[in-house]
Formats: structure tokens, sequence, C-alpha cells
């Protein structure tokens, strides 16, 4: 069992895909909303799809929440995050999705917040295109349709939701 353990603990989902091709997985995701100094919030222009999306990503086998959602600011943007408070936890049809390879997942998103961050937002890495800040009044067109509550929420002045 440690061995199967160990086989899915660094890519959960790349391990997975090889045994059930594109089904539905269910997943766990944590995404973060990281607010400068006017209150923006920064997003990434996603390279899988061209959408404009949170910063976030799935949870691997035996990671904690807060530890994902740092992982994967590292990784998307360059930058390390601090202080993080819950924003919402996200379930429901919205919540599945399909990506451009055929992959399908079911996710589960914990959303957290946060204005503490520090480093240099790094473009062009190996998930996002590019990213910016946005103001709530001129967000873009092409928002990722798993995040558009989520932003909608944020721009509503939500604090601490669960979302069924």
């Amino acid at each position: 069992m440690k061995d199967m353990i160990e086989r899915y603990r660094e890519n959960y989902i790349a391990e997975m895909r090889k045994d059930v091709g594109h089904a539905p997985l269910m997943v766990i995701s944590c995404g973060v909303i990281i607010e400068n100094e006017k209150g923006e919030i920064l997003l990434q222009k996603r390279r899988d799809n061209g959408c404009w999306a949170l910063i976030g990503g799935s949870m691997e086998i035996g990671e904690k929440f807060i530890e994902v959602i740092k992982r994967e600011a590292l990784e998307e943007t360059g930058i390390e995050i601090g202080e993080l408070t819950l924003f919402g936890i996200y379930s429901g049809e919205d919540g599945i999705i399909t990506y451009p390879n055929g992959d399908i997942c079911y996710a589960t998103g914990i959303v957290f917040k946060t204005t503490v961050y520090s480093g240099e937002i790094q473009d062009n890495t190996e998930e996002a295109l590019e990213h910016k800040f946005f103001d709530k009044t001129s967000l873009p067109d092409n928002i990722n349709k798993y995040d558009k509550r989520i932003i909608i929420d944020w721009t509503k002045g939500f604090q601490h939701v669960i979302v069924d």
C-alpha cells in the first residue's frame, strides 16, 4: 500500500489518468484571491484555454490546504503568499471541468484571500501566459468558467462563504 501511495503522491492526477483515461475524477482544488494595495485582484491568463483565472490548482496526496495554495502560487506566479483567510468553499455543477485535452474533473474548491505577498510576479510560466491586476469594475470578458462565480462573489464583497 505504501508503494501505491508513493506512486500517486507527487502528481496524483497524472498518475490517475494513466489508470482511468479521460473519465471524471473528483478532486480538491485550492485557489487564492490575491489583492494589491489598490484592492485589485490578480488573475492569470491560462495557457491551456486562454481564459483569465484565479491562481490555484489541485491538492496532492498528503498536502494541507495551505501548502497547496502556497505551492501553486509560487509555481504559477513566482511569488510567495503570506497571511491567508478563508474566502469560501465552492461545489456544484460549475465545478465540472472539461479540459482541452478531454480530461474531466469535478472539483470542490477551497478559496483563500490574501493581501500579503512578496517577490516579483513572473509571466509566461508553465501554466500561465501572463498575470494582471484587475479592478472590480473592469474585469476581463473571458473569465474561466470555474472561477467566474468566485470572482463575482469577490466583486460583491463576500467574505467567508460556503456555496452549495
